[in-house]
């Protein structure tokens, strides 16, 4: 097999900003699970301050089997995290692992195709203690989320046990009893100290997956949810209290100002938070924002967070905290053996429908964007999807591209890695004047979502107000495109009902049902006998 399943690195490249490399020897992951009592654990210590270690992980998104690339080296994969983490936890007795939501989602095959169940089950193998909702917990709807975590049976598998620790959210309620769908905070005993871990999810999640996934349930405001957590577990003599939060933040560097909606959520929580692990911009965090630790760790366990917290045994409060952000280098630690074995059996559960050989690529074709927006992969997609539904024009959203296509034989793997939400196709109607009103949207949702376009170019230019940003909007033959005139148009069912914001799709006419996305796009690439090529081609310039 080819790509993740047989080894070699899927080449998407992210962000080297990580300061820290560790090296260290072999070890062998335990294979008992954590324990499912909800039982807060009490770790014992001795000493004056007590040294509490939170390994904090975010955005995995079941990337088991996917290796990738920092500086050149290759990152990543469930057994090489996993003996990172059984490391470092062999360090610190007092040590508790956290994650900050989108485990699941967007997930390698290897998860996608089995229900999502091995990445729960790896989570619980390696002794995950606590975590959160990410949006990416939503995609297969509130029901099937449930099953994942709490256990249970569906149509495609047999019964699931679920998570063996708890998952906390603040500030997702049921919209009929408004109370939360899952316990807002949990107090857990480190030496007898309790310490206040709350959750919450970034309430823009309807807007990132289909309405029905999120049916029955609502969103509310997160810093509310969590300053009314904070004040629960004060009344309970809580003062230590950490808050798991699906919310972006960045930095380019450590010594860089960090940006996100995580800094904002900072300034405005309660002064009892004193670490704030963040996620969902799979990027790199590491600071300090109104006397609160803001981390995260990139995504796809390429790293991971290694929180330090000093406690004064009598206040019960944190005195000390500081954060490193480790990458999982594969060179100088060999992947925990019992994890890669049980990769290996969710390997082979998949390889029928993974091997598939659909078509060979000339070269290496990048989903990375350019500074005017287009990137040779988007192009390729939203080819193959216009041709399948012989429209006009096509539009793919950027967030639904995975990973990059890598140069030689494509097998149907690759092509699940880098489209793994399986939307379908929707064929529309619309004017020429919703096609430029659809691409002003770009740069109207708090960041810019630059769709990848087929059929069309146009011109846009950045001094403009975000309302009128595209200039010139011309058919691929040059012809211009005419505000009254009627045009069809390809998206997936997730930008047909609005998803990221894109709205006017909702507005669409004539709308008919295709195929899959990934099915299209394996049919696109088997028609093609010779090797596939995608250029970055000058549909989308940027103009001043």
């Amino acid at each position: 097999m080819k790509g993740a399943l047989n080894g070699n690195a899927i080449r998407k490249a992210v962000p080297a900003l990580i300061l820290t490399t560790v090296f260290s020897a072999a070890f062998v992951l335990d294979s008992g699970r954590p324990e499912t009592t909800g039982i807060s654990r009490i770790i014992e210590t001795g000493q004056s301050r007590i040294h509490v270690q939170l390994l904090g992980v975010n955005d995995f998104h079941g990337q088991l089997n996917v290796t990738r690339e920092v500086n050149g080296r290759p990152v990543g994969r469930a057994d090489y995290l996993a003996a990172y983490l059984k490391e470092r936890k062999a360090e610190n007795k007092n040590t508790l692992i956290v994650h900050a939501g989108d485990m699941v989602g967007a997930s390698a095959p290897v998860s996608s195709l089995l229900q999502e169940e091995p990445a729960i089950d790896v989570l619980n193998r390696i002794g995950f203690d606590i975590g959160t909702l990410g949006n990416h917990e939503f995609d297969r709807g509130v029901k099937e989320m449930l099953r994942l975590i709490r256990g249970g049976f569906n149509q495609k598998s047999e019964f699931f046990i679920g998570a063996g620790f708890p998952y906390l959210c603040a500030n997702v309620l049921n919209a009929k009893t408004n109370s939360p769908l899952f316990p807002p905070y949990k107090i857990m005993k480190v030496a007898g100290v309790p310490i206040g871990f709350i959750g919450v999810v970034t309430d823009d999640t309807p807007s990132m997956v289909d309405s029905n996934a999120v049916e029955g349930v609502k969103f509310i405001d997160e810093v509310t949810a969590i300053n009314q957590a904070v004040n629960e577990l004060k009344e309970q003599g809580v003062k230590a209290i950490i808050v798991l939060a699906h919310n972006e933040g960045k930095q380019s560097s450590r010594d860089d100002a960090a940006t996100g909606e995580i800094v904002d959520m900072a300034k405005r929580v309660d002064d009892e938070v004193d670490v704030m692990f963040a996620g969902h911009s799979h990027s790199y965090l590491n600071t300090e924002v109104d006397g609160k630790l803001l981390v995260q760790a990139e995504s796809y366990g390429t790293a991971f967070s290694d929180v330090d917290l000093e406690i004064d045994p009598e206040t019960k409060d944190i005195v000390r905290k500081k954060a490193e952000i480790v990458v999982t280098y594969h060179d100088g630690i060999k992947p925990a053996p019992e994890m890669k074995a049980l990769i290996e059996k969710y390997e082979t559960e998949v390889t029928s429908v993974v091997d598939e050989i659909v078509g060979t690529a000339a070269f290496d074709i990048a989903g990375n964007r350019n500074e005017n927006g287009e990137s040779a992969l988007g192009n390729l997609i939203a080819d193959s999807e216009r041709s399948m539904m012989n429209t006009d024009f096509a539009f793919m959203n950027p967030g639904g591209i995975r990973a990059d296509l890598q140069a030689g034989t494509v097998t149907h793997e690759e092509l699940l890695t880098i489209l793994p939400f399986h939307h379908h196709l929707v064929k529309m109607r619309l004017t020429g004047e919703q096609i430029r009103q659809v691409l002003n949207q770009q740069w109207q949702q708090g960041q810019v979502r630059m769709l990848q376009v087929s059929g069309l170019r146009y011109t846009w230019n950045d001094t403009k107000a975000s309302s009128d940003k595209v200039v010139d909007m011309f058919i691929d033959d040059g012809v211009r495109i005419q505000p009254e005139k009627t045009y069809t148009v390809t998206v997936t069912n997730y930008l047909s009902n609005g998803g990221d914001h894109f709205t006017v799709f909702q507005n669409g006419t004539n709308k008919e049902i295709g195929p899959i996305d990934v099915d299209s796009f394996k049919e696109y690439m088997k028609q093609d006998k010779k090797p596939i090529r995608s250029f970055i081609d000058g549909r989308v310039l940027k103009v001043h």
